[in-house]
Protein backbone atom coordinates (compact mmCIF):
# COMPACT_ATOMS: atom_id res chain seq x y z
CA UNK A 1 0.00 0.00 0.00
CA UNK A 2 2.85 2.42 0.81
CA UNK A 3 4.33 1.98 -2.67
CA UNK A 4 0.94 2.62 -4.28
CA UNK A 5 0.46 5.81 -2.26
CA UNK A 6 3.97 7.02 -3.11
CA UNK A 7 3.33 6.43 -6.79
CA UNK A 8 0.06 8.33 -6.66
CA UNK A 9 1.63 11.22 -4.79
CA UNK A 10 4.11 11.63 -7.64
CA UNK A 11 1.32 11.60 -10.21
CA UNK A 12 1.23 14.75 -12.30
CA UNK A 13 -1.99 15.84 -13.99
CA UNK A 14 -2.43 18.35 -16.77
CA UNK A 15 -5.70 20.27 -16.90
CA UNK A 16 -6.92 22.39 -19.80
CA UNK A 17 -6.45 25.96 -18.58
CA UNK A 18 -8.43 27.12 -21.61
CA UNK A 19 -11.55 25.67 -20.05
CA UNK A 20 -12.19 29.19 -18.77
CA UNK A 21 -12.60 30.28 -22.39
CA UNK A 22 -16.07 28.81 -22.07
CA UNK A 23 -17.01 32.03 -20.31
CA UNK A 24 -15.32 34.08 -22.98
CA UNK A 25 -17.52 32.44 -25.60
CA UNK A 26 -20.82 32.05 -23.89
CA UNK A 27 -21.26 35.25 -21.93
CA UNK A 28 -20.25 37.50 -24.79
CA UNK A 29 -22.35 36.29 -27.66
CA UNK A 30 -25.63 36.93 -25.87
CA UNK A 31 -25.87 40.67 -26.12
CA UNK A 32 -24.79 41.78 -29.58
CA UNK A 33 -27.27 43.55 -31.82
CA UNK A 34 -29.13 45.31 -29.04
CA UNK A 35 -30.71 48.70 -29.41
CA UNK A 36 -30.69 51.15 -26.43
CA UNK A 37 -33.51 50.39 -23.98
CA UNK A 38 -34.63 51.59 -20.59
CA UNK A 39 -32.27 50.52 -17.83
CA UNK A 40 -33.29 47.32 -16.05
CA UNK A 41 -32.29 45.82 -12.72
CA UNK A 42 -32.15 42.25 -11.38
CA UNK A 43 -35.40 42.90 -9.49
CA UNK A 44 -37.19 43.39 -12.79
CA UNK A 45 -36.43 39.87 -13.99
CA UNK A 46 -39.33 37.70 -15.01
CA UNK A 47 -39.65 34.08 -13.91
CA UNK A 48 -37.94 33.03 -17.14
CA UNK A 49 -34.86 35.02 -16.13
CA UNK A 50 -35.23 37.81 -18.73
CA UNK A 51 -36.02 41.45 -17.84
CA UNK A 52 -39.72 42.08 -18.26
CA UNK A 53 -39.20 44.97 -20.67
CA UNK A 54 -36.68 43.15 -22.87
CA UNK A 55 -37.61 43.69 -26.55
CA UNK A 56 -38.64 40.85 -28.81
CA UNK A 57 -35.47 41.38 -30.86
CA UNK A 58 -33.39 40.51 -27.82
CA UNK A 59 -35.34 37.33 -27.13
CA UNK A 60 -34.88 36.26 -30.74
CA UNK A 61 -31.18 37.05 -30.56
CA UNK A 62 -30.73 34.90 -27.45
CA UNK A 63 -32.33 31.95 -29.24
CA UNK A 64 -30.12 32.46 -32.30
CA UNK A 65 -26.94 32.69 -30.26
CA UNK A 66 -27.89 29.64 -28.21
CA UNK A 67 -28.29 27.64 -31.42
CA UNK A 68 -25.00 28.88 -32.93
CA UNK A 69 -22.98 28.13 -29.79
CA UNK A 70 -24.53 24.71 -29.30
CA UNK A 71 -23.72 23.84 -32.92
CA UNK A 72 -20.15 25.04 -32.46
CA UNK A 73 -20.56 27.39 -35.43
CA UNK A 74 -17.40 29.47 -35.05
CA UNK A 75 -18.06 31.74 -38.03
CA UNK A 76 -21.52 32.67 -36.78
CA UNK A 77 -20.30 33.25 -33.24
CA UNK A 78 -17.48 35.57 -34.31
CA UNK A 79 -19.81 37.82 -36.28
CA UNK A 80 -21.12 39.22 -33.00
CA UNK A 81 -17.77 40.84 -32.09
CA UNK A 82 -16.07 44.05 -33.14
CA UNK A 83 -12.76 43.54 -35.02
CA UNK A 84 -11.23 45.70 -32.27
CA UNK A 85 -12.75 43.68 -29.45
CA UNK A 86 -10.92 43.82 -26.09
CA UNK A 87 -11.30 41.89 -22.85
CA UNK A 88 -10.40 42.62 -19.24
CA UNK A 89 -8.15 39.53 -19.21
CA UNK A 90 -6.05 40.82 -22.12
CA UNK A 91 -7.72 38.79 -24.88
CA UNK A 92 -8.70 39.93 -28.37
CA UNK A 93 -10.69 38.58 -31.31
CA UNK A 94 -7.77 36.56 -32.69
CA UNK A 95 -7.10 34.93 -29.33
CA UNK A 96 -10.78 34.10 -29.05
CA UNK A 97 -10.87 32.33 -32.39
CA UNK A 98 -7.82 30.17 -31.69
CA UNK A 99 -9.00 29.31 -28.21
CA UNK A 100 -12.51 28.35 -29.29
CA UNK A 101 -11.15 25.93 -31.85
CA UNK A 102 -9.09 24.25 -29.14
CA UNK A 103 -11.90 24.31 -26.61
CA UNK A 104 -14.54 22.85 -28.93
CA UNK A 105 -12.21 20.00 -29.81
CA UNK A 106 -12.22 19.04 -26.13
CA UNK A 107 -15.90 19.80 -25.53
CA UNK A 108 -17.81 19.40 -28.80
CA UNK A 109 -21.23 19.44 -27.11
CA UNK A 110 -21.22 22.35 -24.69
CA UNK A 111 -24.63 23.47 -23.48
CA UNK A 112 -25.41 26.75 -21.80
CA UNK A 113 -28.19 29.00 -20.56
CA UNK A 114 -27.82 32.75 -20.09
CA UNK A 115 -30.03 35.28 -18.38
CA UNK A 116 -29.87 39.03 -18.56
CA UNK A 117 -29.33 40.61 -15.15
CA UNK A 118 -29.40 44.28 -16.16
CA UNK A 119 -28.92 46.65 -19.09
CA UNK A 120 -28.62 50.40 -19.54
CA UNK A 121 -27.71 52.82 -22.34
CA UNK A 122 -24.78 55.24 -22.06
CA UNK A 123 -24.95 57.40 -25.18
CA UNK A 124 -24.39 55.05 -28.10
CA UNK A 125 -23.06 52.32 -25.78
CA UNK A 126 -25.12 49.60 -24.11
CA UNK A 127 -23.87 48.18 -20.81
CA UNK A 128 -25.27 44.72 -20.06
CA UNK A 129 -24.65 42.27 -17.25
CA UNK A 130 -25.41 38.57 -17.70
CA UNK A 131 -25.12 35.26 -15.87
CA UNK A 132 -24.28 32.14 -17.84
CA UNK A 133 -24.43 28.50 -16.72
CA UNK A 134 -22.42 26.05 -18.81
CA UNK A 135 -22.33 22.25 -18.85
CA UNK A 136 -20.16 19.87 -20.81
CA UNK A 137 -20.34 16.10 -20.62
CA UNK A 138 -17.34 13.80 -21.14
CA UNK A 139 -16.70 13.29 -24.85
CA UNK A 140 -15.49 10.31 -26.81
CA UNK A 141 -12.20 11.93 -27.85
CA UNK A 142 -10.27 10.90 -24.73
CA UNK A 143 -11.51 13.78 -22.59
CA UNK A 144 -13.17 12.18 -19.56
CA UNK A 145 -13.88 15.41 -17.65
CA UNK A 146 -17.38 16.75 -17.03
CA UNK A 147 -17.79 20.51 -16.72
CA UNK A 148 -20.15 22.84 -14.87
CA UNK A 149 -19.55 26.58 -14.66
CA UNK A 150 -21.30 29.80 -13.68
CA UNK A 151 -20.02 33.14 -14.95
CA UNK A 152 -21.24 36.70 -14.41
CA UNK A 153 -19.96 39.30 -16.85
CA UNK A 154 -20.39 42.86 -18.07
CA UNK A 155 -20.44 43.71 -21.79
CA UNK A 156 -20.15 46.96 -23.77
CA UNK A 157 -21.98 46.96 -27.10
CA UNK A 158 -21.64 49.62 -29.79
CA UNK A 159 -23.44 49.56 -33.13
CA UNK A 160 -24.60 45.98 -32.66
CA UNK A 161 -21.09 44.67 -31.93
CA UNK A 162 -19.51 43.66 -28.63
CA UNK A 163 -16.46 45.85 -28.09
CA UNK A 164 -15.40 44.94 -24.53
CA UNK A 165 -16.12 42.48 -21.75
CA UNK A 166 -15.15 42.05 -18.10
CA UNK A 167 -15.72 38.90 -16.03
CA UNK A 168 -17.29 39.87 -12.69
CA UNK A 169 -17.22 36.42 -11.09
CA UNK A 170 -16.81 32.81 -12.13
CA UNK A 171 -16.67 29.32 -10.71
CA UNK A 172 -15.80 26.23 -12.76
CA UNK A 173 -16.20 22.61 -11.66
CA UNK A 174 -14.41 19.75 -13.45
CA UNK A 175 -15.07 16.17 -12.39
CA UNK A 176 -14.14 12.67 -13.51
CA UNK A 177 -14.64 9.12 -12.31
CA UNK A 178 -17.65 7.25 -10.96
CA UNK A 179 -17.82 9.17 -7.68
CA UNK A 180 -15.90 12.45 -7.67
CA UNK A 181 -15.47 14.05 -4.22
CA UNK A 182 -18.11 16.56 -3.19
CA UNK A 183 -16.20 19.69 -2.16
CA UNK A 184 -17.28 22.84 -0.36
CA UNK A 185 -15.11 25.87 -1.23
CA UNK A 186 -14.58 28.84 1.07
CA UNK A 187 -12.85 31.73 -0.70
CA UNK A 188 -13.55 35.49 -0.74
CA UNK A 189 -14.67 37.06 -4.03
CA UNK A 190 -12.33 40.03 -3.56
CA UNK A 191 -9.19 40.93 -1.59
CA UNK A 192 -6.86 43.91 -1.45
CA UNK A 193 -3.32 43.90 -2.82
CA UNK A 194 -0.84 42.09 -0.56
CA UNK A 195 -3.70 40.89 1.66
CA UNK A 196 -3.61 37.39 3.14
CA UNK A 197 -6.72 35.24 2.73
CA UNK A 198 -7.97 31.78 3.67
CA UNK A 199 -8.76 29.15 1.03
CA UNK A 200 -10.51 26.00 2.27
CA UNK A 201 -11.70 23.05 0.17
CA UNK A 202 -13.53 20.60 2.43
CA UNK A 203 -14.61 17.12 1.31
CA UNK A 204 -18.22 16.61 2.37
CA UNK A 205 -18.45 12.80 2.43
CA UNK A 206 -16.90 10.57 5.10
CA UNK A 207 -13.51 9.29 3.99
CA UNK A 208 -13.75 5.82 5.48
CA UNK A 209 -10.64 3.88 4.46
CA UNK A 210 -9.98 6.14 1.47
CA UNK A 211 -6.98 8.42 1.25
CA UNK A 212 -6.97 11.77 -0.55
CA UNK A 213 -4.52 13.37 -2.94
CA UNK A 214 -4.76 17.03 -3.75
CA UNK A 215 -3.28 20.47 -4.17
CA UNK A 216 -4.22 24.14 -4.27
CA UNK A 217 -3.24 26.42 -7.17
CA UNK A 218 -3.01 30.18 -7.56
CA UNK A 219 -2.54 31.55 -11.07
CA UNK A 220 -2.58 35.04 -12.47
CA UNK A 221 -5.00 35.34 -15.39
CA UNK A 222 -3.03 35.95 -18.58
CA UNK A 223 -3.92 35.43 -22.26
CA UNK A 224 -1.35 32.67 -22.81
CA UNK A 225 -2.89 30.55 -20.05
CA UNK A 226 -6.07 30.12 -22.10
CA UNK A 227 -4.12 28.08 -24.65
CA UNK A 228 -1.68 26.11 -22.49
CA UNK A 229 -2.53 23.36 -19.97
CA UNK A 230 -1.54 23.66 -16.33
CA UNK A 231 0.58 20.99 -14.64
CA UNK A 232 -0.71 19.82 -11.27
CA UNK A 233 1.42 17.97 -8.71
CA UNK A 234 -0.73 16.11 -6.20
CA UNK A 235 0.25 15.54 -2.57
CA UNK A 236 -1.10 13.17 0.05
CA UNK A 237 -3.64 14.97 2.25
CA UNK A 238 -3.70 14.13 5.94
CA UNK A 239 -7.12 15.67 6.58
CA UNK A 240 -10.50 15.85 4.87
CA UNK A 241 -9.56 18.58 2.45
CA UNK A 242 -7.25 21.50 1.72
CA UNK A 243 -6.68 24.38 4.13
CA UNK A 244 -4.38 27.07 2.78
CA UNK A 245 -3.45 30.68 3.50
CA UNK A 246 -2.75 32.66 0.34
CA UNK A 247 -1.45 36.15 -0.24
CA UNK A 248 -2.66 38.48 -2.96
CA UNK A 249 -0.06 39.94 -5.33
CA UNK A 250 1.14 43.53 -5.06
CA UNK A 251 -0.64 44.63 -8.24
CA UNK A 252 -4.42 44.70 -8.92
CA UNK A 253 -5.95 42.16 -11.28
CA UNK A 254 -7.62 38.76 -11.30
CA UNK A 255 -6.40 35.32 -10.27
CA UNK A 256 -7.69 31.79 -10.61
CA UNK A 257 -7.63 29.92 -7.30
CA UNK A 258 -8.18 26.17 -7.65
CA UNK A 259 -8.50 23.06 -5.53
CA UNK A 260 -7.81 19.62 -7.01
CA UNK A 261 -8.76 16.59 -4.92
CA UNK A 262 -8.49 12.93 -5.99
CA UNK A 263 -9.76 9.84 -4.23
CA UNK A 264 -9.93 6.22 -5.38
CA UNK A 265 -13.00 6.51 -7.60
CA UNK A 266 -13.05 10.11 -8.73
CA UNK A 267 -11.43 13.52 -9.10
CA UNK A 268 -12.79 17.06 -8.58
CA UNK A 269 -11.27 20.38 -9.54
CA UNK A 270 -12.96 23.65 -8.55
CA UNK A 271 -11.68 27.01 -9.77
CA UNK A 272 -12.93 30.40 -8.63
CA UNK A 273 -11.93 33.88 -9.77
CA UNK A 274 -10.43 36.11 -7.11
CA UNK A 275 -10.46 39.87 -7.74
CA UNK A 276 -7.42 41.76 -6.38
CA UNK A 277 -8.08 45.48 -5.88
CA UNK A 278 -6.17 48.50 -4.60
CA UNK A 279 -6.61 49.57 -1.00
Amino acid sequence: MTNIINALVKRQLRFPANIWLVSFLLTLTLTSGWQPTQATTPQQLSQAGTPQNAPAELKNLIAQVDAAANRGDLKEVLQFYSPNFTHGDGLNLQTLERSLISLWQRYPKLQYSTRLLSSKPEGNVIIAETETKITGLPSGNGNNLALNATIKSRQRIVGGKIVHQDILSERTLLTSGSKPPQIDIKLPQQVQVNQKYNFDAIVQEPLGDDFLLGTALEESIQPEKFLNPTSVDLQLLTSGGLFKVGQAPSTPGSQWVSAVILRGNGMTMITQRLQVVKK
